[in-house]
């Protein structure tokens, strides 16, 4: 018996981790697609993110057409989440600054802030009603629903929210991955800014090392969810909270951020991307044997009483 919990406890577990590897490696990847586009494209970096924006809303239909396989569903949100604020989002703000001329920030002769986070750094006020809609509105978040509870609206939201028809959770899992990047690139940028703190500040410590503790609580969380599509997008707040603390890191010069040197560091990063095939694919191949075993059980639930009202016809 306590073997079989304990293999029942990996199992669950199992979905945590392949979910916390997903999202955890698409970071990385993330980084280095924006670099290589500008690096290698120049002229056509454009172009080429618009490109990718349009390849992200793609795959966000096909996800929300897939609504009935909310696994597939969730991880197709996910790829259109990536796609869509690398190519539209990040170069939309490279665009800016490549018009108006922004200077990057410099220390001692070296850019450690780009002129299109310097952009970025101005919808902090946008942001800010964003986050206010979604703490007054009918969500699906744990994050905003604590908010909720908090300000004492959560009772009233709900019944309103009820009245609505639910978004798609491919939908669902865009919008997540798109306000979570935004609201803590924002918060790194504050940070980072020397008239606001700078990146030795306390405060800039405690937002690195407060990420750290903060993920791991979610990640302990995260390795008890026993479905994937859940543990995926739980895994995405858990992720790029803890990728606070990379990136802090990186601005310390703990160490060297591949992936934001892809050419120079082409095998590492060709690792990577290997690593999250790998696992996407083993997702979906693991994932349509879950859904069989699931669908002969309940298969053999539906005919057990059949067969029990035939034999006591044939008595």
């Amino acid at each position: 018996m306590e073997k079989q919990g304990e293999m029942g406890t990996v199992a669950h577990r199992k979905w945590g981790l392949l979910a916390f590897l997903i999202v955890l490696l698409l970071m990385p990847v993330g980084h280095a697609l924006m670099v290589l586009n500008e690096q290698v494209l120049h002229t056509g970096k454009f172009l080429s993110a618009a490109i990718l924006g349009v390849l992200g809303v793609l795959l966000l239909i096909w996800g929300a057409r897939r609504e009935a396989n909310r696994s597939i569903a969730s991880l197709l949100g996910l790829l259109a989440g990536i796609l869509v604020w690398t190519g539209w989002v990040e170069f939309s703000f490279v665009w800016i600054a490549e018009k108006q001329g922004v200077a990057p920030m410099l220390e001692n002769g070296q850019v450690v802030t780009k002129p299109e986070y310097l952009v970025m750094l101005s919808s902090i006020g946008l942001l800010a009603m964003s986050l206010v809609m979604f703490t007054l509105s009918s969500t699906r978040c744990p994050y905003f629903r604590w908010w909720q509870r908090l300000i004492g609206m959560r009772r009233t939201i709900r019944e309103t929210g009820t009245k609505h028809a639910a978004r798609p959770m491919a939908v669902t899992v865009f919008m997540e991955v798109v306000m979570i990047m935004w609201t803590f690139y924002i918060l790194l940028l504050v940070a980072y800014d020397p008239q606001i703190a700078g990146d030795r500040h306390p405060f800039t410590f405690i937002v690195a090392f407060g990420s750290l503790v903060w993920s791991a609580i979610l990640t302990a969380k995260l390795m008890r969810i026993k479905t994937f599509d859940h543990a995926l997008r739980y895994a995405i707040p858990t992720v790029i909270i803890f990728w606070n603390f990379i990136e802090v890191a990186g601005r310390w010069n703990l160490f060297s951020e591949i992936w934001v040197h892809p050419l120079e560091h082409w095998l590492e990063n060709g690792i990577i991307l290997l690593a999250l095939a790998l696992a996407v694919a083993y997702y979906v191949v693991d994932g349509r044997k879950e859904r069989g075993k699931s669908a002969r059980k309940a298969a053999k639930r539906l005919a057990k009483p059949v067969g029990a009202a035939q034999l006591q016809g044939g008595h």
